[in-house]
């Protein structure tokens, strides 16, 4: 009998990684590249490295064989994440002006006067610079449910911040 409850790096097998899907087909889009591109340049680089001889002391095959190791090792991760993905489309939810997976939340910082907006994604998805935001990050945690009007007090790593939902897009 097979333990459901046996852990890896990224938690607990069989549960599933939220993702919306956007995040999900830059996923697929770079496990293509990763196997159409970059897998057989780098076979081809090994190949090329051995013919040079002494493989010891032959720094291009160690580089390659590194690279290869890397593809290959990300590779395995993007199928189990996306063998366990559970997209989310913001579009098919109900438009309750709660703070939910995947919706875009226009915040202003009530001690700063400063206006942001961020998207509420997976972990893997997340880019501060591109405004988007881990779910599990402790902004994200704190809105999670909210409306707009609510303030919300969190703690971040620069200390302490009131923020009020200025409007929630559900795109």
């Amino acid at each position: 009998m097979v333990n459901k409850r046996t852990t890896d790096k990224r938690g607990i097998h069989g549960k599933k990684i939220p993702m919306t899907k956007n995040g999900a087909e830059k996923l697929r889009t770079e496990l293509e590249k990763l196997k159409g591109e970059d897998r057989p340049r780098v076979i081809n680089a090994i190949a090329e490295a051995r013919e040079h001889g002494d493989l010891k002391e032959n720094a291009e095959y160690h580089a390659a064989r590194e690279e290869q190791g890397f593809i290959e090792g990300r590779i395995k991760e993007i199928e189990f994440k996306l063998a366990n993905v559970q997209i989310i489309d913001v579009a098919n939810l109900p438009r309750e002006g709660k703070v939910v997976f995947g919706t875009t939340v226009e915040l202003e910082d009530l001690d700063s006067g400063e206006a942001m907006t961020y998207t509420i994604v997976g972990e893997d998805e997340a880019s501060i610079k591109d405004g988007l935001l881990s779910n599990t990050s402790p902004i994200a945690r704190a809105l999670m449910g909210k409306e707009e009007g609510e303030t919300v007090d969190v703690t971040v790593p620069g200390g302490s911040k009131t923020l009020e939902i200025v409007a929630v897009h559900y795109e």
